[in-house]
């Protein structure tokens, strides 16, 4: 089952010692893990992903790490437990969690508003939209904003801020796109920042919950408060602490053979290449200035592991404080009260940080286009990417789950929801 070599004490070599234990031991079935390789094979035979490595751990330990497929298809290069994947929006979680820990210092309050730090976020204007017969040049009219944005407002996705999955897409995605591409090579996230603060919002922060770059802004707190670039930050404050050292903004050349190639897909839903791996990839070319919070890393199935089992743990791992155990319970909390988290679908909140599964009788299932009802316990945490990556922790079953692939988009895919159902079923204590 598994592609890894085992140490005498039962760890794996090559991904970083991850503990390592018989399913049955912590209450799982072998056989039943074992359905997951096949599932995911099919997806491999199918040409809807190029490889796939999926881990399943409980109780602090794995029970399942597998890798089918290709890294690379055209190479024929086989995929590894210890592959290296962008993870695009999973960097969010790591980020939020960068900066609570400078909360857990003192720096600042989650009601602050985070003109404090960014002067340019000092007079936010809110895009409201105007009747057609009263154009003046644009289908909207600015007004003052309501309140301030705040930083619980930048955790939870209700600044208003604008994205290019934002739900409301149709009133400022233009003056969006204009600024959010980079204005030059060696431009830094700070510099987005400061343009992304002039676009018009798309409601009153604290109004709604959507979808945006707003943890761009978080990131840049980060930098700005702790005097630390946020690659300097991840790597000294929690990679290094608790051993994700396989975790980048840019990978290191050496490491290149591990990296996996992205793919989309065409018309028939068959992935193409998009993004090889190669030197040329914008995660390993040069100049190596832009980290961005809400979507930059690269990283392995096992560091992103260790990453959730520290959270699961209540803020350590193996000896090593990253946050306090009420901090990430308030993290991994519902903050957005029963405002629809549309991306996620019924039953889901969202921490400061985190979607949060609030129930799981999935009331509106049958009328919703989302693909749920899912078998996680309430409170359970998670987030994905936007390659087709996710990762969930179940603190009631103390169950972590990680994807990883490269494709995207993917919303046609259903691997996501298989790997869930198929952890979950393996649970038998």
């Amino acid at each position: 089952m598994f592609d890894v070599k085992m140490s005498q004490k039962g760890s794996l070599i090559g991904t970083q010692d991850l503990p390592m234990i018989k399913p049955e031991e912590v209450g799982m079935s072998s056989e039943r893990l074992s359905r997951i390789r096949p599932v995911m094979q099919r997806y491999v035979d199918c040409n809807l992903v190029p490889g796939v490595v999926t881990l399943v751990a409980r109780q602090g330990q794995v029970v399942y790490l597998d890798a089918v497929g290709f890294r690379d298809v055209e190479a024929k290069a086989s995929m590894k437990t210890d592959t290296i994947f962008r993870i695009a929006s999973m960097t969010k979680p790591i980020t939020s969690v960068a900066l609570m820990m400078l909360y857990e210092e003192g720096h600042f309050l989650l009601s602050d508003p985070i003109s404090k730090w960014i002067p340019e976020f000092s007079d936010p204007k809110v895009a409201i939209s105007v009747p057609q017969r009263e154009f003046a040049g644009t289908p909207w009219t600015l007004v003052p904003a309501a309140r301030p944005i705040t930083i619980r407002h930048l955790l939870t996705h209700t600044a208003g801020l604008q994205s290019r999955y934002t739900q409301h897409r149709g009133i400022t995605q233009e003056e969006f796109t204009k600024i959010s591409e980079r204005q030059k090579p060696d431009e830094t996230v700070g510099e987005f920042v400061k343009r992304f603060a002039m676009v018009p919002l798309n409601f009153h922060p604290g109004d709604a919950w959507d979808y945006s770059r707003a943890t761009c802004v978080v990131g840049h707190l980060v930098e700005i408060i702790s005097d630390m670039t946020l690659n300097e930050f991840f790597r000294e404050r929690i990679f290094k602490p608790i051993k994700m050292l396989d975790t980048y903004f840019y990978l290191p050349k050496e490491k290149l053979d591990r990296f996996a190639s992205c793919y989309t897909t065409d018309n028939n839903e068959q992935i193409k290449l998009s993004d090889p791996a190669s030197v040329e990839s914008r995660f390993v070319k040069e100049p190596h200035l832009y980290y961005m919070g809400s979507g930059g890393l690269i990283s392995t199935a096992a560091d992103y592991f260790r990453f959730d089992q520290m959270m699961l743990n209540g803020g350590e791992l193996d000896g090593v404080r990253i946050l306090g155990r009420k901090t990430v319970e308030l993290m991994t909390r519902n903050h957005t009260g029963d405002y629809p988290i549309w991306l996620r679908g019924p039953g889901t909140g969202f921490g400061l940080g985190f979607g949060i599964i609030m129930n799981t009788d999935h009331v509106n299932t049958l009328k919703s286009v989302h693909k749920g009802p899912e078998p996680w316990s309430v409170g359970t945490y998670l987030w994905g990417g936007a390659f087709c990556t996710l990762a969930w922790v179940d603190p009631i079953e103390r169950l972590i789950g990680v994807l990883m692939t490269q494709v995207g988009p993917y919303r046609h895919l259903n691997i996501r929801h298989d790997v869930v159902g198929l952890a979950y079923q393996a649970i038998v204590d």
